[in-house]
């Protein structure tokens, strides 16, 4: 019988891999397809409403209303089509020879090149007028730290990452007569600031200007939002599926529950004894003061195998556990370096992100960030924090918590975080907003 079981079991794991495999083969055409389905329903509500011309507010005759409907149907077809797209081009990099002669094997049948331009092409045709042109993008992205510059409100910055095909000389030249005015001037930097920013109020193009930024700055939040929410859910989901799907039915075969070792180290085997005794210590007590009925001591023995027996299988299932998490996690390490090595874009445009969303903090915010990251991991409480993390950590990988390891670490990491803290206050901080180090310490007294 458990041999008919674990064959069963392994036939439905072959079905549901099989079924996985296939849907991994079928993954360009199925992008292709969907993203061809969303440039058609663009392509339809031209045709239908707009003449066959780019859908636009200054083209047509509806109002407001409909026209705040025929933009967001166009929003969500386009991000479906460009979403695809993406997927199609990542899938198509990742396939071979070898997994398309499995795809023929396995009855699927990819449709012909001519078929696959034809269909990226109209898609081209259609996501390209509603594309924004990059000179213009990076453009918007230059001219916002310089305005910034005239202002001297805030320090100067290096060029966004959003734009680095610019050269540098060129910047340099851009800013060398700044620099000139601003020291040999006659005039104070604030009254030619605000000069400045009158001349930018009545420019005719200064409103195109600031519509570019702010929807420049939208996109660069969109994409940093959503790629840290990536980085969140890809490797819990690698690990949640890489567990349930491959490491625990390998676990389950190559570990049987009956054979399989109850404890990982001598901490869970003293947690097992100590739990075993206190449940002997509990029964002898009822017994002694009459809550429960007098038992022999047979009886007694009795209860105590059946506790036994309830405590090793308890433990062997969180033996098996920590055995799993430890494959798991190496999956979701992968996932994680993986999701990384192809966002390099998404990794620039969230650096820049975090830049903007930092450097606009006040002076009082940023100081009482310092102090409440630095008391967290470097502060007198810390120890404390650290000892449970290290613990939670052992106790995932079913390691045993070894105290002289956890001490070491306690007298040694959070050392070096605080030198290194105190080397970037010195260093950086001092130099972009000293304003933001004199009230970190005048907090800190």
């Amino acid at each position: 019988m458990p041999t008919m079981n674990n064959f069963a079991f392994s036939q439905k794991i072959y079905s549901y891999l099989l079924a996985a495999y296939r849907w991994y083969l079928l993954t360009p055409q199925r992008s292709l397809d969907e993203a061809y389905q969303a440039a058609l329903q663009i392509k339809s509500i031209e045709d239908e409403h707009f003449n066959g011309k780019k859908i636009d507010a200054d083209s047509s005759q509806y109002s407001n209303s409909m026209m705040d409907y025929f933009e967001s149907d166009l929003k969500k077809q386009l991000k479906i089509a460009r979403m695809r797209l993406t997927e199609f081009r990542a899938s198509r990099w990742f396939s071979n020879e070898s997994n398309q002669k499995a795809a023929r094997k396995t009855g699927i049948e990819y449709p012909s090149a001519e078929i696959i331009l034809e269909k990226l092409r109209f898609i081209d045709e259609v996501i390209s007028k509603y594309t924004v042109p990059d000179i213009e993008t990076n453009s918007a992205i230059v001219n916002q730290p310089q305005i910034v510059k005239v202002d001297d409100v805030t320090p100067q910055k290096s060029p966004t990452p959003l734009a680095p095909q610019l050269p540098n000389k060129n910047l340099e030249t851009k800013q060398k007569p700044r620099r000139k005015a601003d020291t040999t001037g006659v005039l104070p930097r604030s009254i030619l600031g605000t000069i400045s920013r009158l001349q930018v109020e009545l420019d005719p193009n200064s409103e195109q200007d600031v519509v570019k930024s702010f929807r420049q700055a939208q996109r660069r939040t969109i994409i940093s939002i959503r790629f840290i929410l990536l980085l969140i859910i890809v490797p819990l989901l690698a690990h949640q599926l890489s567990k349930a799907l491959i490491v625990g039915p390998l676990i389950t075969n190559f570990r049987p529950a009956e054979t399989g070792n109850v404890f990982l180290n001598f901490e869970m085997e003293e947690e097992a004894l100590s739990e075993l005794q206190r449940f002997e210590e509990r029964i002898r007590f009822e017994n002694l003061i009459g809550i429960a009925p007098p038992l022999n001591p047979e009886a007694i023995e009795e209860k105590l195998k059946e506790k036994a027996a309830e405590i090793a299988e308890e433990f062997r299932d969180e033996s098996a556990n920590a055995i799993k998490n430890v494959f798991a996690d190496i999956f979701s390490v992968i996932a994680f370096v993986w999701l990384l090595l192809v966002s390099k874009q998404s990794i620039a445009v969230l650096k820049d992100f975090f830049d903007n969303l930092v450097y606009g903090l006040s002076d009082s915010a940023k100081a009482f960030i310092i102090i409440l990251f630095t008391d967290v991991f470097v502060g007198f409480h810390s120890p404390h924090g650290w000892e449970v993390i290290l613990e939670g950590v052992s106790r995932h990988w079913g390691l045993p918590a070894n105290r002289d390891f956890i001490f070491l670490f306690i007298a040694t990491f959070p050392v070096i975080l605080d030198t290194i803290f105190k080397y970037w206050i010195f260093r950086y901080l001092n130099r972009i907003s000293p304003s933001a180090v004199a009230t970190y310490r005048n907090m800190n007294e």
